[in-house]
């Protein structure tokens, strides 16, 4: 169902010598009765997301490396020592144009520090607080269903799981299709599917899994909305 993509220690903060972080808009998120909630914010994507390619000890060890100490390569970069220090500790996040700086002292592209990430094992919670509420089509009046990601916060991921609610339209529902493979297990109430021109009725505690290159649909048949599980993988190469 890639149709349902819109797709840790100590305090980390962001180095804002280059830019100023600002909070994303509020979406229309929430629980059934349409309770908002606060998305991550510019300045929390940037901490999540970068902090994976562990810049600071590549920054480090590249330092080490060419034998240069924190007051001179300040001196190189326009940089305090103190700041430097902090970018290899990892309690600052550097924007680009301060990696820039650093990775034209040192005579290395940007690619240096985002070539590798981390070698640990993925492990990404979802607090459920944090997740989105999305409608099928952002546009659309009266939606197929809505979805929530389960695992937005893992940067690698084999497969993606959605929390889907269905409500009782079969009006709204709309065929499609993408490479690779998708399950369902029904939570609550029932949904109608269609596959392969053929109209299947899953209940509360049913299953289905399928190829999703071929044309599909759903939509719920219940009041209150139809929730289920969704899992869909990647294309097998």
């Amino acid at each position: 169902m890639n149709d349902f993509m819109p797709e840790e220690g100590h305090s980390v903060d962001v180095d804002k010598s280059d830019f100023s972080a600002t909070e994303n808009p509020a979406l229309n998120v929430g629980n059934n009765e349409g309770t908002l909630r606060q998305p991550e914010s510019s300045e929390e994507t940037l901490k999540r997301v970068l902090g994976s390619y562990d810049i600071g000890q590549k920054l480090r060890q590249l330092r080490l490396k060419k034998k240069i100490a924190l007051v001179d390569l300040g001196k190189h970069t326009g940089l305090s020592a103190s700041m430097l220090s902090q970018l290899e500790n990892g309690k600052l996040i550097p924007t680009l144009p301060t990696l820039a700086r650093i990775a034209m002292v040192f005579d290395v592209g940007l690619e240096f520090f985002f070539g590798e990430k981390r070698s640990r094992r993925v492990f990404a919670l979802t607090r459920a607080e944090d997740r989105l509420r999305f409608p099928e089509l952002p546009d659309s009046p009266v939606p197929g269903y809505y979805f929530e990601v389960l695992a937005f916060g893992a940067m690698e991921r084999a497969l993606s799981a959605y929390l889907a609610e269905f409500p009782n339209a079969e009006s709204n529902t709309r065929q499609h299709l993408h490479e690779g493979a998708e399950f369902l297990h029904v939570l609550s109430g029932s949904i109608a599917i269609k596959y392969q021109s053929e109209d299947h009725v899953l209940n509360s505690g049913d299953s289905v899994y399928f190829d999703a290159s071929e044309p599909h649909s759903y939509h719920g048949l219940s009041d209150p909305p139809a929730r289920a599980i969704v899992i869909t993988t990647p294309p097998r190469l």
